[in-house]
Parts: structure tokens; sequence; C-alpha cells
């Protein structure tokens, strides 16, 4: 009984139940979203052509299968009196149910449009501030409200209590709506999550072990190393859910899981002082991000767009690559920036 107090070992415990449980539900649960969704999720008509006949009818809401067997595993394998994990849990549960009235509004409506932006966007800005106040109130007193930079030893940028918030609100939504963006072709938005996930489990292990962070000169967030059980049960639950998703999807996440994944990144990188690694290890949904904002403004300014057709992803589309090449080649992307990050961590 001893091992139940091994950080390591209940990782391991929440990365196979969740694994599981998506396993022993995943067939269940598409099979009932799709006999509720009828047509399943609608498709953009403006999209690459071939969307419109070999993903019509797919359901949607396939988050909810992430979202299940990351919060059972986490509430079964965690060490429920650090209130790390209810932070990642409340911005993780509330992002989802933001995604969720999108989706059903989607399907009920029959178009893409969904929940009107800025409600999505005001929602989002609430739970994040909310989430951030949690956070500054149990950070160490020395780390609050300082932005720590990588590469760098024992450098900290004071940010202010204003600017603090501001920033976490950022980090949490912008991360968010990047994965959002990203999910657009079948595999593409899951396997970068469980990389960067992979990733922001490991630097919460030795972010919150003392031994850990005086070898590699790491801000010391005590407690924080907790947050690799729920980074463990969101591989775990995201592998499951890979599994029906492979192309071709028997079910897409939507923005309820999409939504859900991105802001848990977000959270966990404000917690561990890791914003900007973030940032180099997400950097395919940075990318997917940064080329959305370019074709609006493009388009805005001089009536013309640079790509084909923005999220990157349908850019290649348009240009004649096969899906499985785009999606492939994306995860190569995403598994790059992954050592970099990692990198961050020795080289200071």
């Amino acid at each position: 009984m001893n091992l139940f107090r091994y950080i390591t070992f209940r990782t391991g415990g929440a990365f196979m139940t969740a694994l599981l449980l998506s396993f022993l539900i995943g067939g269940r649960l598409i099979n009932w979203l799709r006999s509720r969704q009828g047509k399943g999720q609608p498709i953009r008509e403006d999209g690459p052509e071939s969307h419109l006949l070999t993903k019509k009818g797919t359901p949607t809401m396939g988050g909810f299968l992430i979202l299940i067997s990351l919060t059972v595993a986490t509430l079964l394998w965690a060490d429920l009196r650090n209130r790390y994990i209810w932070i990642v849990l409340l911005i993780t549960l509330s992002f989802g149910a933001i995604g969720f009235v999108d989706d059903f509004l989607k399907v009920t409506k029959r178009n893409t449009a969904g929940l009107p932006g800025w409600v999505k966007l005001a929602a989002s800005v609430l739970f994040s501030l909310l989430a951030a106040a949690f956070i500054a109130q149990i950070s160490p007193p020395l780390l609050r409200y300082q932005l720590a930079l990588p590469f760098l030893k024992n450098v900290l940028v004071p940010l202010g209590l204003i600017g603090f918030f501001l920033f976490s609100v950022l980090v949490i939504v912008g991360a968010s709506n990047a994965v959002n963006l990203t999910d657009g072709l079948d595999g593409l938005a899951i396997v970068p999550v469980i990389i960067a996930t992979g990733v922001f489990g490991i630097i919460s292990y030795f972010v919150g072990n003392a031994v850990y962070t005086n070898y590699l000169q790491l801000h010391a967030i005590p407690g924080s190393g907790e947050l690799a059980v729920v980074c463990a049960a969101l591989i775990g639950g995201g592998l499951g859910f890979l599994w029906f998703n492979a192309p071709p999807a028997m079910v897409f996440m939507g923005d309820t899981g999409s939504l859900a994944m991105g802001g848990a990144l977000g959270a966990i990188a404000v917690i561990i002082k890791h914003e900007i690694v973030l940032g180099i290890v997400g950097g395919l949904f940075v990318l997917e991000t940064v080329s959305v904002i370019v074709q609006v403004l493009s388009f805005k300014l001089t009536g013309k767009r640079i790509f084909r057709m923005a999220p990157l992803h349908h850019h290649f589309e348009k240009k004649g690559w096969a899906e499985p090449t785009i999606v492939i080649r994306f995860w190569i992307i995403a598994t790059i920036l992954a050592m970099v990050g990692l990198a961050t961590l020795k080289l200071r």
C-alpha cells in the first residue's frame, strides 16, 4: 500500500485507468452520440470539397470520452487535497462545458456557427480569471505575479497583479482556442496534445520535486508534481479517443474536447511557470493560430489571401496533399518542438 504514496505509481495508474475506461465506454458513447445527432457534425460548405463526402454524418462531441476518462482517473489516483488538481479540473470541465454548448447548437441548428464568438470569449475569460485568482493565492510568494524565462537561470520578470491576470488569461484562452483551430483533420489535434501533455507532465513532476529543481536550477512549485497524475490521465484518455478518431474517424472531438484540452494545458503552464515553454512545445498550435490571424488581416487590409485556406492544414489540403500526409507530418513537427521544449530544462 506504500506504493500509493508515490506520484510515479499513481501516474501510471491514472494513465491505465483513463485508457481502459475510454476503451470500455468509447463504442457505446459513439453509438449514443450517433443516435442523438442524426446527420452528425455540420461540415463547412467552404471547406475542402472532400470533407463533404468523407466526413459527412460523423458524430461530434467525442471530447466527452476524454473528459469522462480524465475526470474519473484523476479523482481515483490524484491527491485530492492538492488544490492545483482542482484548478486544472475546473478549467478543463468549464471549457468543456463551453465547447459542449457550442457543439450542441451546431448540431441542433444544422450550421457551423454555434455559440456566438463573443459569448465563448467572455465565458473563457471569466473562467480563466477565476483560475488565475486561485493560482495566485496558492503560488509561492516569491514567484507570485512573476514570469519565468526559459534558458535563463533565476531570471524572473515582474508582471504585477494586473499583468499576471492578463497574461494568465492570454495563455489559458489562447491555448484553448489554438487547439480548437488545429482540430480539423482526423487525429491531427489529439496527438500533438498528447505529446505536449507528456512534456508538461514531466516538467510538472520536476518542478514539484526539490531534488530536480536544485539540480536543474528550476523555480520550485511545491505540490505541482501532482499535476503529472492529471497529465497521465489526459494522455490515457487521449489515446483511447485516438483509437476511435484514427482515419477514417468514427467520431470528432468537437469543441467539447479541443477547448477543454487546450485550457488544461494553459492552466498547467501558468501553475508551473512555464508559459513561454508552452509556446515552444505547442508551437504547432501557435502556427495554426497565426495562419488564421495572418489570413484575416491580409484579406481585410489588401483584399488578398496569403493561404489558399486557413487554418494552415486546410491550405495543404487545397494544394493536393493527402490527409494522412498532412497529419503525420504535423505530428513530426509537434514531436520536434516537444524535444526543444524539454531542452529548456537543461540548457540554462
